[in-house]
This record gives structure tokens, C-alpha cells and sequence, in this order.
């Protein structure tokens, strides 16, 4: 028998706080992240603003010989993975530790520890690298991390699916519960690659949103005048569980997670493709495993970059998957207000579906001044809105043709 999967914790660490709660808060108060660039020289760049993660540490949570080689990255995950854990009550033992597993992605891993040993190795030679450079910088060190601190000893991996990777790895985390390989999963992603690298690709791409003057107001998702994302970084954590287990102990329970989908455009390695084809089939994929019917989703959090293609293309397949019932859910993109976190978005902007099913309240979609033809649905215009929440959407889209799609329900 399939089994039932909930969420009982949460955790991030982002632009616009340090918890999940505080983050919550900002995405409801429409308080935006984005700023003046500080961790390098904006100067050479067209663009000059981003969403930084300021004055985050862990301090003694972890152990100082822990944390010496942890990246950026690692640091915002296993920050946020430990909240969520402490969030949900639920207890790691030598007799639950090896179905307790740990799914936890980043699109990137650790380039700024790749760069700083890559100029350490120039400047001062080959004996100057660190032995623990490699296990610390590669994808899967935050899972690595997360299992050591909580000496989780299930299955433990780390989805990279670029932006997608967030949803992914909570997808993932959910089918591994239900095909019975673990009890309980510290699923989620980090991210952090706010280096002067990437941002003049982002630069070189014409990607960026242009507006340095102000920050706040840049990022535009749906709006007709949008013309591209801010960088944003962080990290967002949450505790899946089996059902059974959950309700045995007397677990606060977030929601239900009842269905996911991915796929891929198998198209190009930047575009999306112009008839969301990848997308479609992941939001298919997702609602044929919850076994619901798309007139029962209440609200959708989508990828919402701002870019003039993806925000068209996402509305479109909305629309073509749900029907008339797509001018009927409520809509609304949070990167104007955390930023795109890339690897981490996924995860950071499904907490806004799960909290949304909590509060019965939805997040709005700040900045939103000019409707634009194309995109014509409810995209919950700068406030935000109380509404009965019972079902809701997270849809991510990835660089190299990723995507996702993960559904909870309000469990009963």
C-alpha cells in the first residue's frame, strides 16, 4: 500500500530572514530583499543589485571543526535544515536513524570554495590546498553535512536540476516515503552564487532586470513592462513523513504532500520551450499522482522569474493543464521579494505553499502595476489576499531544460 507523506517542519534562511517564519512574514508584507550589491565590486556591471543573505551564521549549533570547510551554500542549508528539524519534534535515535534520510540539493554547490582555492593554488602552490577541498565544494556536501550534525543514516543524495532543484529534491524526498525506503526525509536545497562569475553571465545572458535606481521595484513577474530576474541566495529545509508515523507521535502537521511531477524540454540548455511542453508534462505528471482534479488547486507559487518568455509560457500552460479553472486559482511569484535563489528557489517557494495551506492566507505578487495581455490570470497584485487554501502548486523551471511540480493538500 502507497503510503501517505506530510510535512511536520520547516526552516530557510534567505534575504529577508533568518527562519522560516521570518521569511513567511516578508512574502506576506510584500518586503523586498533586493539591494545594492555588497559581496564584490558591482562597478564593471550593468546591473548592481541582488538579494543578499546578511550577517548569517551558525555559531554554536554546529561544531567550529564542522563548519570550517563548509561553503556559503552548506552553511544557509544546514542552517535551515537543523530549524526544520527542531520545527518538527521528531527525534533522531540509534534505532530510527536508518530511516531517516536526507534529499537536499544546490544547483551549484560550492563555486565560491572552488574560486578561493583556485586562487589559493595560483598564488601560493599546490601545498596550500586543503585535502578536504573536494568533499566540501561538490553538490552533495550540505547532505553530507545535514546527515553528519544529525546523524540521519537513511538515504541520502542530492538532486541538481538547476533551478528545479529545490522542488526536485522535495519530490523526491515524498516518493521515497512512499515507496517505504524511509520513515522521515530532510529534504530541501541551498544555494549560493552571488560571485562576480556568475553575475556577468547573467549580465552576458541580457537576463537580469535593469532597474539599479530601484532595487525593490526591478523584478516584475507577469507585469507587461517585466524584463528579467534578480539574483537572489538562501536556503529553505522541510521534514517529510509517513503519515502514520506523524500522527502516532501527536506531530504538528504543515500538509499533506500528495503529488509531483518532472520532466524536461529536451530543447535547449537555456530556453524554454516556447509551448511549455517540459513544464505541462511535470504539471500532469503531478496532478495525475494526486489524484485530484486541476479545478481543485486553490493556488499556484510559480518559477515567476520576470523574464518576458517564462512568465507567457508558464500562464499559458497553466491554462492549457487547468482550463477555465486556471482564472480561478490564485497566482503569485515571491522572487521579487527573496530573489531567484536558483537552486534553492524550488524549496523557498514551496515553504509559500505549505504556509499558505496553514494560514489560509496567500502572498502577493509585488510590483505588479501593468497587466499584460498575454498574461491574464490572477496573479494576486501586491497584497496579500485570505482565502480558503485547501490545495496548492509549486512549478519550477531549470537551466538545461528541467522541470518540476510538487502539490500539497491540507491534510485531514
Amino acid at each position: 500500500m502507497t503510503r501517505r507523506v506530510v510535512v511536520t517542519g520547516v526552516g530557510a534562511v534567505t534575504a529577508v530572514g533568518h527562519t522560516a517564519e521570518e521569511t513567511w512574514q516578508a512574502m506576506l508584507d510584500g518586503r523586498s530583499g533586493i539591494g545594492p550589491i555588497s559581496l564584490f565590486d558591482p562597478e564593471p556591471y550593468p546591473v548592481r543589485i541582488q538579494a543578499e543573505v546578511k550577517g548569517f551564521e551558525l555559531g554554536d549549533r554546529v561544531d567550529a571543526k564542522q563548519q570550517r570547510y563548509m561553503n556559503r551554500s552548506v552553511t544557509f542549508g544546514v542552517g535551515a535544515a537543523i530549524d526544520a528539524l527542531a520545527d518538527s519534534g521528531f527525534e533522531i535515535t540509534e534505532d530510527n536513524a536508518d530511516m531517516v534520510g536526507v534529499i537536499f540539493g544546490s544547483g551549484a554547490g560550492g563555486t565560491d570554495m572552488i574560486l578561493e582555492y583556485q586562487n589559493i593554488l595560483d598564488t601560493k602552490g599546490p601545498r596550500r590546498v586543503t585535502p578536504f577541498l573536494v568533499a566540501n565544494f561538490i553538490p552533495d556536501a550540505a547532505s553530507g553535512h545535514i546527515a553528519i550534525h544529525t546523524g540521519a543514516r537513511g538515504p541520502n543524495f542530492a538532486p541538481v536540476s538547476a533551478c528545479a532543484t529545490g522542488a526536485t529534491s522535495i519530490g523526491e524526498a515524498f516518493e521515497t516515503i512512499r515507496r517505504g525506503d524511509a520513515d522521515t526525509v530532510i529534504a530541501g536545497s541551498a544555494e549560493a552564487v552571488l560571485l562576480p562569475l556568475y553575475h556577468a553571465t547573467w549580465c552576458s545572458m541580457r537576463a537580469l532586470a535593469g532597474d539599479n535606481e530601484n532595487p525593490t521595484k526591478a523584478l516584475k513577474p507577469f507585469d507587461l513592462n517585466r524584463d528579467g530576474f534578480i539574483a537572489g541566495e538562501g536556503a529553505c529545509s522541510m521534514v517529510l513523513e509517513d503519515y502514520d508515523q506523524a500522527k502516532a507521535r501527536g506531530a504538528k502537521i504543515y500538509c499533506e504532500v500528495i503529488g509531483y511531477g518532472s520532466s524536461n524540454d529536451a530543447y535547449d540548455m537555456i530556453a524554454l520551450h516556447e509551448t511549455g511542453r517540459g513544464l505541462k508534462r511535470a504539471v500532469n505528471a503531478a496532478i495525475r499522482k494526486a489524484g485530484i482534479d486541476p479545478s481543485e488547486i486553490n493556488y499556484i507559487n510559480p518559477h515567476g522569474s520576470g523574464t518576458p518568455a517564462n512568465d507567457k509560457v508558464e500562464t499559458m500552460v497553466f491554462k492549457e493543464v487547468m482550463g477555465p479553472a486556471a482564472y480561478k486559482a490564485a497566482i503569485s511569484s515571491v522572487k521579487p521579494i527573496t530573489g531567484h535563489c536558483m537552486g534553492a528557489s524550488g524549496s523557498v517557494e514551496a515553504l509559500a505553499c505549505v504556509l499558505a495551506i496553514r494560514d489560509q492566507k496567500v502572498a502577493p505578487t509585488i510590483n505588479y502595476t501593468t497587466p499584460d495581455p498575454e498574461c491574464d490570470l490572477d496573479y494576486v497584485p501586491n497584497v496579500a489576499r485570505s482565502m480558503p487554501v485547501n490545495v496548492t502548486m509549486s512549478t519550477s523551471v531549470g537551466l538545461g531544460g528541467h522541470n518540476s511540480a510538487v502539490i500539497f493538500k491540507k491534510a485531514n
